[in-house]
């Protein structure tokens, strides 16, 4: 199992960007599916984004399609997530998790970052 830790979160201003990102260490992530979270107060975990692995399949949650992007780089071991147009709606604690094989489904998850905040200020 293999830990992960999120960075890149902070407080922005609507209309700005942030890009978050989610290393892995005591394995590798590279060829297993990653998917991020998010969870604001008093609302269920949402899946944002999640890819399969690089030049693979890839799923945005319809809120932020268009917006957000994830991406990889194998060589750091490194999952990001780009966030673009920022809306006050995107305030949230945001996490990644990764399967521990290649074809586990969105649902599917062995590991956990603890999160990091986002704020989006109107």
């Amino acid at each position: 199992q293999v830990q992960l830790v999120e960075s890149g979160g902070g407080w922005v201003q609507a209309g700005g960007s942030l890009r978050l990102s989610c290393t892995a260490s005591g394995g590798t992530i590279s060829t297993y599916p990653v998917g991020w979270f998010r969870q604001a107060p008093g609302k269920e975990r949402e899946l944002v984004a999640w890819n399969r692995y690089s030049g693979g399949n890839t799923y945005y949650g319809d809120s932020v399609k268009g917006r957000f992007t994830i991406f990889r780089d194998n060589a750091k071991n490194t999952v990001y997530l780009q966030m673009n147009s920022l809306k006050p709606e995107d305030t949230a604690v945001y996490s990644c998790a990764a399967a521990s094989y290649s074809g586990a489904a969105k649902h599917e998850y062995d590991s956990w970052g603890q999160g990091t905040q986002v704020t989006v200020s109107s």
